[in-house]
């Protein structure tokens, strides 16, 4: 190459980078996706900066603040955790089956002989039930097998700027601080669930606040490395909320063939004397206690399935986690744990069970028939229960408040989808 080809081709070069940089600029300036990366950092940034304002606002140390929300980060994958709907839908059978497991029910067994004399104190304490704390100690974390990793500031933190439950993590954030300011909660602690919870026995902040207490003597409250913290904290939250010392949960019944379904659900409440004229049996055939004690029936999977009266301890399992399958499967597990015998009633056919679209496709007829099941999402809940009774009331079908596959098709012949 010639010295006057060096000098020409030097200048090309360098027209040719310039219009490369322009176009990836453009590329950059114009793909929604990196426009919309760059908004989602700023909007978070000005989000945290927000957050330390109201915080030192509300009276909290500014250095403390500061130093806590001084390495958060945006989780994405938080976001979609909090936000997803699952693909298939879990009847109450299957989430009994992963979760009441033999090996959770030996373990807690275990647990139980083990933990005796720490259980049987906490119960003199507080007057809950040692088979309690050890259902809901294995429900929550397998017995301390797995706490999650998650860094807590930064998990309440996304969730606080995002824009679903703002509000809630916003206050439990307040409340992480407010912990760590009365040195409640340590820095290294600050380690759980995607969703904010702690220790053991899975504490959001504002519950270790409220109700969590310093059980073996150190002089600081650790739900993470201190058992008797952790089974103490959760006993003195179910007395602080009212669990009724000497009271079961509840217990699997069965019903007559004749059993008109007129009571229903966690809404209706009669004595057991009043289940018992009603034709509620024990799950053995045998009479009920004679009891004015008040109970609800629940049929999670029908009148094909396993029935429960469940009494007011069991809503207060629901303060703990407000799922009704969860709460069964705590008071299940703690009777197996104590002892007591497995289920008696079977499970419907297989093949009366709806998937997830099929539900919401309920959903959807249900809806057009007048019976509001809310959206059709192809979740299972209190709406589309009662939809569903208002439906079986209608037609003359067992009012249940069970979709199965009966009343799938009953339905698709009523809105000509058949």
């Amino acid at each position: 190459m010639t010295r006057n080809q060096r000098s020409t081709a030097k200048p090309q070069r360098n027209i040719l980078t310039a219009v490369a940089i322009i176009l990836m600029l453009f590329a950059f300036t114009t793909n929604p996706a990196a426009k919309a990366e760059k908004s989602a950092d700023e909007q978070f940034a000005q989000c945290v900066q927000e957050l330390g304002d109201e915080l030192q606002e509300a009276g909290f140390s500014p250095s403390l603040v500061d130093k806590t929300l001084a390495d958060v980060e945006r989780r994405e994958r938080i976001v979609e955790l909090d936000r997803s709907q699952p693909e298939t839908l879990q009847h109450f059978s299957e989430y009994l089956d992963n979760r009441v497991t033999e090996q959770r029910i030996e373990r807690g067994r275990l647990i139980y002989d083990v933990y005796a004399d720490l259980l049987w104190k906490i119960h003199d304490d507080f007057g809950i039930s040692p088979r309690y704390l050890v259902a809901l100690w294995g429900m929550e974390t397998h017995y301390g097998a797995y706490f999650g990793q998650v860094p807590i500031v930064d998990a309440i933190v996304t969730l606080s700027c995002d824009e679903r439950r703002p509000q809630f993590f916003r206050g439990e954030l307040a409340d992480i601080i407010a912990l760590l300011e009365k040195g409640k909660l340590q820095t290294d602690q600050l380690y759980g669930s995607w969703a904010g919870a702690m220790g053991h026995t899975q504490f959001m902040p504002s519950t270790m606040r409220a109700h969590a207490i310093d059980y073996d003597g150190s002089g600081s409250i650790d739900l993470r490395d201190s058992v008797p913290d952790a089974l103490a904290s959760a006993a003195n939250f179910l007395n602080e909320i009212g669990w009724r010392s000497g009271e079961r949960w509840g217990r699997e019944v069965s019903l007559s063939d004749n059993f008109e379904f007129q009571h229903l659900g966690l809404n209706e409440k009669l004595t057991v004397n009043e289940w018992s004229e009603l034709g509620i049996r024990r799950a053995d055939g045998s009479y009920l206690p004679d009891s004015e004690i008040e109970a609800s029936l629940l049929l999670p999977m029908g009148r094909n399935g396993p029935a429960f009266l469940v009494y007011e301890n069991f809503r207060k399992i629901l303060r703990w986690n407000p799922s009704q399958s969860f709460a069964l499967a705590v008071g299940y597990l703690a009777d197996l744990i104590d002892g007591a015998p497995e289920l008696r009633s079977q499970n419907p056919d297989s093949d009366q069970l709806l998937d997830f679209e099929q539900m919401r496709a309920v959903q959807q007829m249900l809806n057009e028939l007048g019976h509001d099941a809310g959206n059709p999402d192809g979740l299972l809940g209190p709406k589309t229960r009662r939809a569903t009774r208002s439906f079986q009331q209608e037609n003359g079908i067992p009012a249940d408040g069970f979709p199965d596959r009966d009343i799938y098709e009953r339905l698709r012949e009523e809105t000509g989808e058949a």
